[in-house]
């Protein structure tokens, strides 16, 4: 599907975008990748990585900015919108900035892809996106309700919209992983809560669901990726096996488990062999055959959360992903 097309990646300097533009560029040949940010350093350092590869484009711009999308989506075929403020204790003390670019950003970015007929668009959301506490949960549900309603206004041959949800990125930037290796020499990790778990996934498997999602995506699904999860005793252990631990307590806006699919969903969610598909249920799209296809009804009270999860990553496998990808971790 995605060989020899137009491709777009809203705030595509992000770890995302790092991993998708080479794993796309190898896998589907495209004619143009566009990378869509507005951080002109972090492009500048990208675009390095890709100086010599005329199919990399770049774009510097916000998704605030309605008309500069409009200029920037000019010939795509396919968008992935990645952009969003992202960083919990960020958007709880600038939750207005946090509105603009998650919500306001996001219907901005529909807006001009309607009109600019791009084919299909894939949204990354988040596990906070599912019974949300903090606001940059709050506003990526909103964002989710957005992108999935567009498929009622672009109408039955327009633009098609779908969502994909995953937890904790493995060795991003800012996550768990990146921190603990940079302070482990210091003699002590400050631990929020021993009792607290989350998902585990690689850039890897984040850019397969969204490949997933373009390929399979008829308009308002939800991809949720079947993914392990991990203590966060465990994961501190791996890392710095000597030292001591300092509880300082839970975050404002952080959960101690987090949740990818609510019980309020389990009615509308189908399983597959590598994830999950919750279907909307507006316009009686959660009984629709055609995206259903050959999934299977979850139980009635079934949810997805990071400690009742039925596959937990081994600390000895983290342990070798960490040795295997020591160069990367941190630096996406």
């Amino acid at each position: 599907m995605l060989k020899d097309s137009v491709i777009l990646v809203t705030g595509g300097t992000g770890s995302f975008g790092n991993k998708f533009v080479p794993m796309t560029l190898k896998k589907y040949n495209p004619q143009k990748i566009i990378v869509f940010s507005r951080d002109e350093m972090k492009q500048w350092e990208m675009a390095r990585k890709f100086a010599n590869d005329p199919r990399v484009r770049f774009f510097i711009g916000d998704v605030r900015d309605r008309e500069r999308l409009y200029r920037a989506l000019d010939g795509v075929d396919y968008v992935v919108h990645a952009a969003a403020t992202k960083i919990v204790p960020t958007a709880e003390y600038n939750p207005f900035e946090c509105v603009k670019t998650n919500v306001m950003g996001a219907m901005n970015v529909i807006d001009a892809c309607i009109d600019k007929k791009v084919k299909r668009v894939v949204a990354l959301s988040t596990d906070k996106a599912s019974s949300p506490i903090n606001l940059y949960g709050a506003t990526k549900l909103a964002s989710d309700k957005l992108f999935i309603a567009g498929n009622a206004y672009s109408g039955e041959h327009g633009t098609r919209f779908s969502v994909v949800r995953y937890g904790n990125v493995m060795g991003s930037r800012g996550s768990v992983i990146p921190f603990f290796l940079s302070i482990k020499d210091k003699g002590s990790l400050p631990i929020t809560d021993a009792r607290m778990t989350r998902f585990m996934i690689t850039l890897e498997q984040g850019v397969d669901l969204v490949w997933t999602a373009f390929d399979d995506m008829i308009g308002g699904e939800i991809y949720v990726k079947r993914i392990p999860s991990m203590n966060i005793m465990d994961i501190a252990k791996v890392v710095a096996p000597d030292a001591k631990y300092e509880f300082i307590g839970i975050r404002p806006g952080e959960k101690l488990h987090e949740q990818m699919i609510s019980p309020e969903d389990a009615p509308f969610t189908y399983a597959y062999d590598s994830y999950f598909k919750i279907l909307p249920s507006i316009h009686h799209w959660q009984s629709s055959q055609e995206r259903i296809k050959n999934g299977v009804s979850v139980a009635d009270d079934f949810q997805y959360t990071s400690e009742n999860n039925q596959e937990w990553m081994a600390p000895e496998t983290l342990a070798r992903w960490i040795e295997e990808n020591t160069s990367d971790i941190g630096s996406l």
